[in-house]
């Protein structure tokens, strides 16, 4: 009981934010949130995870460098909690987002046959999903439900009509509508970069960490190329979502190896810019 009324306020506080971020416009909202975050970020987070992650990541990182990178992720953070109002908005403009290597995308329209993007929790994520769906390419996206029963169906509500309307739960259930999505010709979007209760111990930065096969699993089932993702924000608050070259699992010995190069290359992404990814997420536990 005391975790529903625990999820009730949150989701009414939540709620508020995202009143004022209308009010305010997206900008302004986003100054606003970016500077809140930052302040109140480590207050509901703990600073222990965050410091033993940049520490695995990083043994001879300097703590001025430490807080220099905690200090950006907050802020994107912030930026990307209340970009979520506005996701009406990135659906209809183009001016906000650049492609690199969009002949990929164009590729795999043409072709009609489905791959498995994947990426991680950088920027603002929700829109290398969104930008697929754009130009047309089928696609079901893999998530993960929030745990408040009062914010989530609001939150799935905005994924399912801005940003990718095939939102798949993560499970086995979630796995089944994948395969489902693939005989239909659509392709599957996943983040790998989370702690998963059902994995291999890969190495990440050097470290075993449990590690998702799905997109080997997939790949090695349908014969799919995985298309790696990058998408980074800069100080003008311009995106850059990077299309990357496919890999497949028959060029590797196999779902093991395949799935250790795909946590190399998870950290050439997170090593471009560490402040843009999400380090809160306990993923070595």
């Amino acid at each position: 009981m005391i975790k529903i009324i625990n999820y009730f306020f949150q989701s009414f506080i939540i709620y508020f934010f995202f009143f004022i971020g209308r009010i305010l416009g997206l900008n302004l909202s986003r100054v606003l949130f970016g500077k809140l975050f930052t302040i109140l970020g480590p207050l509901f987070k703990s600073n222990n995870i965050i410091e033993k992650n940049l520490s695995i990541f990083s043994s001879d990182m300097s703590q001025i460098e430490k807080k220099e990178i905690i200090n950006k992720m907050w802020k994107n953070y912030g930026m990307t909690f209340i970009e979520y109002i506005f996701l009406n908005y990135f659906k209809k403009e183009k001016s906000h987002v650049s492609i690199k290597n969009e002949k990929i995308l164009l590729d795999i329209l043409s072709k009609k046959k489905p791959v498995i993007f994947i990426s991680g929790h950088f920027a603002n994520f929700e829109l290398m999903s969104m930008e697929i769906t754009k130009r047309n390419v089928p696609l079901g996206a893999i998530y993960r439900p929030l745990n408040n029963i009062f914010l989530n169906p609001f939150m799935e509500f905005l994924r399912k009509k801005y940003v990718c309307k095939n939102q798949i739960k993560k499970g086995i259930n979630g796995v089944r509508n994948s395969i489902e999505l693939i005989k239909n010709k659509h392709s599957i979007a996943l983040m790998i970069d989370q702690r998963v209760s059902e994995g291999e111990k890969i190495n990440f930065f050097d470290k075993p960490a449990l590690t998702t096969t799905l997109p080997a699993q997939l790949s090695d089932k349908f014969g799919l190329d995985v298309v790696p993702v990058y998408i980074g924000r800069d100080k003008k608050n311009h995106f850059t979502i990077e299309f990357q070259e496919r890999i497949n699992l028959k060029d590797f010995k196999g779902k093991l190896e395949f799935t250790e190069k795909l946590n190399k290359i998870l950290e050439k992404m997170i090593n471009r810019d560490p402040s843009q990814w999400i380090w809160t997420h306990n993923r070595w536990k």
